[in-house]
């Protein structure tokens, strides 16, 4: 299972431990990935995720998972996601 994000694309980074004799040895910097179940108004079910908590909270300010993926860029969701995203799409022209 990749360390990444599926709604915000949010992945590993990599920087320096620094001692204090200024030694330097590389490391990565992880993202907080919690799987959690988001629920969709629109198709009136849930879908299990595993999301940044960055990415929960932007769920939350954007009003739920229908209107953050509505406005989420392609490139950064994952294929589940983009999924999903579609499945809206087509809710949306149904009605």
């Amino acid at each position: 299972m990749s360390r990444r994000c599926e709604l915000t694309g949010k992945g590993p980074m990599t920087g320096n431990n620094v001692s204090h004799a200024n030694n330097r040895t590389r490391r990565r910097f992880l993202p907080n990935l919690q799987d959690v179940s988001l629920q969709s108004e629109a198709l009136g079910r849930s879908f299990k995720l595993r999301v940044s908590s960055a990415a929960l909270r932007s769920v939350d300010h954007r009003g739920g998972l229908d209107a953050y993926l509505a406005r989420a860029k392609d490139e950064e969701l994952s294929a589940n996601a983009l999924k999903i995203k579609r499945e809206l799409g087509k809710a949306a022209q149904a009605v």
